[in-house]
């Protein structure tokens, strides 16, 4: 009876993250509805955290997960049978070095973002933290990245997603972090990304790559303490940093004594500072400080005609939602953690914040914008949000949406009760420019099934135009991308 009713008590998410993800090779994918779009031509690559515990142990927090690697191709080669218009998917582990090793061992050995590491206390500071490889992926000409913000990325085949190790990017020292947030300006074919160095006064180190992810470019600059930097905006000319009002206390954490997620602590006082680069030069134009919140993501950023830089970032109001986010790697939440899509204002030569507006009043996290209009204005932005009437301390995002900031309006997609979508991942058609497509992977809490789902991008409130099966069950994930043809 007690069994029941745990299982009545736990929400139909939660079922997603119960046990280890199981991986599959190559295989062709049922249409359940619809057809596929003969335009929709490439593969969709997302990445989470595959499982959540290991030989009898369980991890401390989401974040802490060994990463995988779904790969879904549209009507590309290898087809295995399936003709043209068909679609293939593939889900793999990265393979990292911490991975292999815990795999052999059959039990987590390393600590990570929520946990020490198990065992007795000399082994929480003799052992280094494992990089997951579990947060997002960029994908260049001849490879996959599975990045991870501690560290190296990870390497992988972009059909087979077969684990070639960890890459430096041809600029990368040993151990120097590498954000799993890089920007892509589709326009001068550039890549931008940072890491965060630790220490009392932490580094941020920022990097400039060529198409193929080569590091041609970096540059350093001590910032004020240790400030949680998640993410970062291209906007025009600029690079521009929040570091919200959260500061790592690092030394428990060197110590073994605490994790780094207990060791983030909200300081309201020292408020967000605001930090604005050149991209051609990396250096530092301008420097700021407004009122404290927190942002995991930015949406987009540009220059208005004005000359001010135009912010979108999803927006709490504390740090709530790391509390939040550690409960769901247990399958129950009951913290509230809101995050509203918000507009900053800043003067790029003073630092200074001019207006913060809130666009909507809806918790929505993932913001996104078409990817040819990153780091220029954008008309639309895509977004994960919370269906009206969800209890966000009990629910993960439920539903995806599309802010038209011309109109002011919010269309949402229908997925009804108990699905849950990955945040959406929007595609140019191949063969019409005007015609785009939003891709998601749906957890079906009504069957236990995981399904990927296409929408218009323009009529995103109507049916899905096509939904596919997929051979198991993935757990939510976090971030993804597309890799046309």
């Amino acid at each position: 009876m007690a069994l029941i009713n745990e299982k009545l008590r736990k929400k139909a998410w939660a079922n997603a993250i119960a046990k280890p993800a199981q991986e599959f090779p190559l295989t062709p994918l049922p249409v359940i509805s619809g057809t596929i779009p003969p335009g929709l031509r490439g593969t969709l690559y997302r990445n989470g955290p595959g499982r959540l515990e290991r030989g009898g142990i369980h991890v401390g927090h989401w974040f802490d997960g060994d990463g995988a690697i779904l790969g879904v191709h549209f009507n590309t080669p290898p087809y295995q049978g399936g003709d043209r218009g068909g679609a293939t998917a593939v889900y793999r582990y990265v393979q990292t070095d911490g991975y292999k090793e815990e795999t052999a061992a059959g039990k987590l050995l390393y600590g990570n973002y929520g946990m020490t590491a198990p065992g007795a206390f000399w082994n929480r500071w003799l052992k280094p933290i494992k990089n997951v490889a579990n947060t997002s992926v960029l994908a260049l000409p001849d490879k996959l990245l599975a990045l991870w913000e501690g560290d190296h990325p990870y390497a992988l085949d972009l059909q087979t997603l077969e684990t070639k190790g960890s890459d430096n990017l041809g600029g990368l020292d040993k151990g120097l972090p590498y954000s799993a947030h890089p920007s892509v300006d589709l326009h001068t074919k550039e890549i931008f990304n940072f890491g965060v160095s630790p220490g009392a006064n932490a580094v941020l180190n920022l990097f400039k790559s060529d198409w193929t992810g080569k590091i041609v470019q970096k540059a350093k600059f001590t910032l004020n303490g240790f400030p949680a930097i998640h993410d970062f905006v291209l906007a025009g000319p600029y690079l521009v940093f929040f570091a919200p009002a959260v500061r790592v206390n690092v030394f428990p954490i060197l110590a073994g004594i605490s994790t780094y997620s207990e060791c983030l602590q909200w300081q309201p006082q020292v408020g967000t500072q605001i930090l604005i680069f050149n991209r051609q030069t990396l250096s530092l134009v301008s420097r700021g400080e407004t009122e404290p919140w927190f942002q995991w993501h930015f949406a987009n950023g540009y220059v208005d005609p004005n000359g001010e830089v135009i912010v979108d970032i999803a927006r709490y109001q504390d740090f709530q939602t790391n509390q939040f986010l550690q409960e769901v790697a247990f399958g129950e939440t009951h913290t509230p953690a809101k995050s509203t899509l918000t507009r900053v204002r800043i003067n790029p030569q003073t630092g200074a914040v001019t207006n913060i507006q809130q666009i909507l009043d809806r918790h929505c996290e993932f913001p996104s914008v078409p990817p040819e209009n990153v780091g220029q204005a954008s008309r639309y932005t895509y977004l994960s949000i919370s269906q009206e009437g969800t209890d966000i301390s009990q629910e993960i995002l439920n539903g995806i949406a599309c802010y038209d900031h011309k109109t002011e309006t919010l269309t949402e997609a229908d997925l009804g009760e108990n699905r849950y979508p990955s945040e959406p991942i929007y595609v140019t058609d191949a063969d019409n420019p005007e015609q785009a497509w939003i891709l998601t992977v749906v957890y079906d809490g009504n069957c236990d099934r995981s399904q990927v789902w296409v929408f218009d991008a323009h009529r995103l409130s109507e049916e899905p135009v096509c939904k596919l099966e997929l051979p198991s069950v993935i757990p939510h994930s976090f971030h993804g991308t597309w890799k046309g043809v």
